[in-house]
């Protein structure tokens, strides 16, 4: 018979390097989403952080990309907030983001987090910075540290 293994990661960030590329559009909910993010990786030790800011959301692939290219980070958190309005630019934005964050990932073998809020309105977004959703940016970090973890174990 053969072996059986269940792998997981875990939330001890200590040693790991990161990098938080954030969103600056929609600030009021970005700001506190990537503090969330910067806390977290503190909690369980992770304390080398660099924390980039770009204009948008649609801006977060291409700098994520590059850290996680450069060989100086273990895993990147993009953090931003694209609130649906009247016009498809929601549709674009979101989806090209979340396309991008992911090749990123892919192209580079570094985990690249998607801690992007997409919601339809500012209050659902608040709900998310530790409101009655929880906190969205603290678990972008939850999970780059597991995926990082979780690399390390596989072959």
């Amino acid at each position: 018979m053969g072996e059986y293994a269940e792998l997981e990661g875990d939330l001890d960030a200590t040693g790991m390097r990161f990098a938080i590329v954030a969103a600056r559009f929609n600030q009021e909910v970005t700001e506190p989403l990537c503090a969330g993010a910067e806390k977290k990786l503190r909690e369980h030790g992770g304390d080398d952080v660099t924390v980039a800011w770009v204009p948008g959301a649609f801006e977060l692939p291409l700098v994520a990309k590059r850290f996680a290219a450069s060989g100086t980070v273990d895993a990147v958190i993009c953090i931003g907030a694209v609130i649906r309005g009247e016009t498809p630019h929601f549709e674009y934005v979101a989806g090209e983001c979340a396309a991008g964050v992911t090749r990123a990932s892919l192209d580079t073998g570094v985990p690249v987090v998607f801690g992007v809020l997409t919601v339809e309105n500012r209050a659902q977004a608040l709900d998310r910075v530790g409101g009655s959703e929880g906190h969205k940016g603290e678990e972008a970090a939850a999970t780059a540290i597991e995926m990082v973890s979780l690399l390390r174990h596989l072959p």
